[in-house]
């Protein structure tokens, strides 16, 4: 038990304390993330780069710029980003037909086959863990996605 359950006599977490949820909820975020990252093998496309490939299967070919603004990042890390999974063959770049002097950057099936790949590890690892909670605690967990999710748009 812990020492502010056994004071207060109730939940160890005071719900209401949002900095207290946030720094737990970036904890446990921030373990998972990482656990999952080491998994992949080294010299692997950054979490940026998967972030950014995920993006254009999603939502269709985009400009650099509307990326980077998209994926809150400056237009700097955006170009390295997408040099490296350019020169990795994972997307290319075409001239814009409306303003040539604009790229505008799409997936190639080979990124596509490695963004599913890597989808494929990380969701076999998570279902494997997720196997080992009961079917309340999954229920938890899937009752928590659309505000995970409205928290990470919001982010």
């Amino acid at each position: 038990m812990r020492a502010d359950t056994a004071a207060g006599g109730g939940d160890a977490r005071d719900l209401g304390d949002s900095t207290r949820l946030a720094s737990e909820l970036r904890l446990a975020v921030g373990r998972m993330t990482r656990r999952l990252r080491q998994a992949h093998a080294v010299g692997d496309v950054s979490l940026s780069g998967v972030s950014v490939l995920a993006r254009l299967a999603a939502d269709g070919p985009d400009s650099p710029t509307s990326l980077a603004e998209m994926e809150r990042v400056r237009p700097q890390a955006m170009a390295s980003t997408l040099a490296l999974l350019e020169q990795r063959g994972l997307v290319r770049r075409t001239p814009d037909a409306a303003d040539g002097r604009r790229s505008i950057v799409a997936v190639t099936d080979q990124g596509r086959a490695m963004l599913a790949e890597r989808r494929s590890e990380s969701v076999q690892r998570l279902a494997a863990v997720l196997d080992e909670f009961t079917v309340e605690e999954r229920a938890t967990l899937a009752s928590a996605l659309p505000l995970l999710d409205r928290m990470a748009e919001r982010l």
